[in-house]
């Protein structure tokens, strides 16, 4: 079977942007046993509450839910576990360095399936605070009636 061509978005963690300030973001490879990539495939993946972390050199995402794939049987793992990245040394030296920063966190962003490979958008996030939060909402929300009364000037 030939192997599709393009990118196709699996799944996407909206709470991130409301979340966090997303200041950078890398592309990544992922280490997956054949039925989660099946599961995968079929959209069953959730990346809310997820974060990355260097650990022996090695960078990992944790928190990140794979649900069991239903034709598995005994070749499912655990939805939770622990799921190696696939990057560059000097990628993960500068993502660690960055993530020590005050206030700096890896996070997942969205997965996708490009060339036939899937892929995760790792972002390097700062946390917002409650104010920021309320702000953002603030400007959504005019930019919203701004957009609504110019429709209805037409």
């Amino acid at each position: 079977m030939p192997v599709k061509k393009g990118v196709r978005q699996l799944a996407e963690n909206r709470a991130a942007r409301h979340e966090y300030f997303i200041e950078d973001s890398y592309e990544c490879g992922i280490s997956l046993v054949g039925t989660e990539v099946k599961s995968i495939r079929a959209g069953k993946v959730n990346l809310k509450d997820s974060y990355a972390m260097v650990k022996n050199g090695e960078m990992y995402v944790i928190g990140m839910h794979i649900s069991p794939y239903e034709q598995g049987n005994i070749f499912n793992r655990d939805p939770f576990r622990n799921r190696k990245l696939l990057l560059h040394k000097s990628e993960i030296r500068r993502l660690q360095s960055l993530s020590q920063a005050d206030g700096y966190s890896l996070i997942p962003t969205r997965m996708y399936l490009k060339d036939g490979k899937v892929k995760l958008e790792l972002a390097v996030a700062k946390g917002k605070k409650l104010y920021d939060k309320r702000h953002a909402i603030a400007e959504r929300d005019a930019k919203r009636d701004m957009d609504r009364k110019m429709r209805n000037m037409d």
